[in-house]
């Protein structure tokens, strides 16, 4: 996964301390919180999340796919990870890009994801 990250020379936002973790990290544990409604396990783990932007204006591309095309949640999954996303404090905006390419496969899970649901 490509993350684009501000840039690291530039002084953290004065609401932000050195100690607070990174915007990126903040929006990882935000995916990490979004669970497919079909197999208990996150969004994240699943690696169905293909590439997180974040541009200096603090706005956030989300780039990911669904498990298939005809996913029961491929209308509202999108728009519910826009929302959490935009909470984030420091986020300017959100959005999410759905792609099928490269398609989801089982080997885009992680292996905590594959130990959850019992694929080994």
């Amino acid at each position: 996964m490509t993350i684009e990250l501000q840039d690291p020379a530039a002084p953290a936002p004065p609401d932000q301390s050195p100690d607070a973790p990174s915007l990126e990290a903040q929006i990882v544990t935000v995916l990490e919180s979004i669970y497919d409604p079909e197999i208990p396990v996150s969004i994240y783990a699943l690696g169905l999340i293909y590439d997180i932007a974040i541009d200096n204006d603090a706005k956030v591309l989300i780039t990911m796919t669904l498990t298939t095309p005809g996913c029961p949640v491929a209308e509202i999954l999108p728009m519910e990870i826009e929302e959490k996303i935009r909470a984030v404090p420091g986020v300017e905006s959100a959005k999410v890009d759905i792609t099928w390419e490269p398609p989801w496969s089982p080997e885009l899970m992680s292996e905590a994801a594959r130990l959850e649901i019992g694929m080994f």
